[in-house]
């Protein structure tokens, strides 16, 4: 999944690259579309964590009659879903996108790239929620496979598309999001073709297992979602307080958001693999599991976002020149990761945290979690920094905000995994 991940994200990071060729005007306008983007993703991995946690939880109680009916009932409503989403965005674009700070010269080009970027993200959200009903099953392996095949598909798509061959100049910001729909459209094909080899889905029971699994499953998607969609609100919000620093800045920031994912990709792919192996050990009642997992994959957080940080720290100037073409947003950018990537491995706690309580049973605390992090530690903690020092002020702000949040987060765990561990105890007090 790590490989998956690394290789999904580094084509987004290359996609921005690729774009910041076309100049500061494409660049900005792709960075203004981050926050509703993130949105999508909020509400498609909410959908997936449920499918995870349920189908994981029903697999580890030997209901595998039912687990079949869940992944049926979620590949088809979570389609409807997003297709819904993304069509209400493309007809309430204008002022979503002049609230986040955009002006009129921006609008036309966003406008442009808006349309097929939409299409992907309804595309890759379908194929997000195969991927959830394959790790369910404990399978990593292919939606890793596909994360790889659909990134090599869109690298080799994207200068073709943005710059053009010979005579033909392109479509320029627009042939970005082409080249993500055509790549993700090839790996949901695969995806398909691998999915009808299973016995994964069913066509009977789908109606009376929608009446009984929908209030659990809206009991963690919902929690979920919300949790997913804060980052995106937040997004907006920081993009709107970034937006005030000038169109130089906002660039920067789009690809320092993009460099932020591709350094997640370890805590990323935690997020994807750990919680249905937490759900089976859930439904089976193995705590001592659980925190052993938990223990683990915490180690391995801190160790791998601090050391990346580092490095990346001391390279950032040599980083910023591959990434950027202007110079003023090559110096930016450079503040923004000295500033921003040490602060990851915090970061990466919180987010682990959260993914694992929704595993855990605990979907309520991971949307507060999520809420704290945000609205607590990062956001103003950013509006500080730019207010006290511009760009640098808001590298440090938002830095200072991931590692409040990631030492709440833990914090938090800890207390609940102690009360998880006094249940327990009692229940084998009372089976003796």
């Amino acid at each position: 999944m790590a490989l998956g991940v690394f290789s999904l994200l580094g084509f987004q990071l290359v996609d921005s690259a690729f774009i910041a060729r076309l100049g500061t005007a494409p660049l900005a306008a792709q960075s203004f579309t981050f926050p509703l983007a993130f949105l999508i993703i909020g509400v498609q991995v909410g959908i997936g964590i449920a499918i995870a946690a349920l189908i994981s939880r029903a697999l580890g109680a030997g209901e595998e009659a039912r687990a079949r009916r869940l992944g049926s009932l979620v590949l088809l409503g979570g389609s409807l879903l997003i297709a819904a989403l993304c069509i209400a965005l493309w007809f309430w674009q204008t002022p979503i996108f002049r609230q986040l700070g955009a002006d009129d010269s921006l609008l036309p080009l966003i406008r442009r790239y808006w349309g097929p970027q939409l299409l992907a993200a309804w595309v890759g959200a379908v194929l997000y929620f195969g991927y959830s009903l394959f790790r369910a099953h404990g399978d990593t392996r292919l939606p890793g496979k596909l994360m790889v095949l659909t990134s090599l598909i869109n690298l080799a798509l994207d200068p073709l598309l943005i710059f053009g061959i010979g005579d033909w100049s392109g479509l320029g910001l627009p042939g970005a999001a082409w080249a993500t729909t055509l790549a993700f459209a090839i790996g949901l094909g695969v995806l398909a073709w691998r999915l009808r080899q299973t016995d994964w889905l069913a066509t009977v029971g789908l109606i009376g297992e929608a009446r009984t699994s929908t209030l659990p499953f809206m009991g963690i998607a919902g929690p979920a979602m919300i949790s997913q969609l804060m980052p995106p609100l937040a997004a907006m919000l920081a993009t709107a307080i970034v937006a005030e620093l000038g169109e130089t800045a906002v660039a920067a920031w789009g690809l320092a958001s993009r460099l932020e994912t591709v350094s997640l990709m370890v805590v990323l792919a935690l997020t994807m693999s750990l919680p249905p192996w937490l759900g089976r050990c859930y439904g089976g009642g193995d705590w001592q599991q659980i925190r052993h997992l938990m223990a683990l994959a915490t180690k391995v957080v801190v160790i791998w976002q601090l050391g990346l940080g580092v490095v990346l720290a001391l390279l950032a100037p040599w980083v910023a020149s591959l990434l950027a073409g202007n110079p003023d947003v090559r110096v930016e950018l450079a503040m923004l990761i000295r500033g921003l990537l040490p602060s990851y491995a915090l970061l990466g706690v919180c987010m682990l945290v959260v993914s694992a309580s929704n595993a855990l049973g605990w979907p309520l605390r991971a949307m507060v979690m999520s809420c704290v992090r945000l609205f607590v530690c990062y956001l103003p903690c950013l509006w500080l920094g730019a207010q006290w020092g511009g760009v640098l002020g808001i590298a440090i702000g938002s830095a200072v905000g991931n590692a409040l949040a990631g030492a709440l987060a833990w914090g938090l765990y800890s207390r609940s995994l102690g009360n998880a561990g006094k249940v327990e105890a009692n229940t084998v007090c009372i089976s003796k």
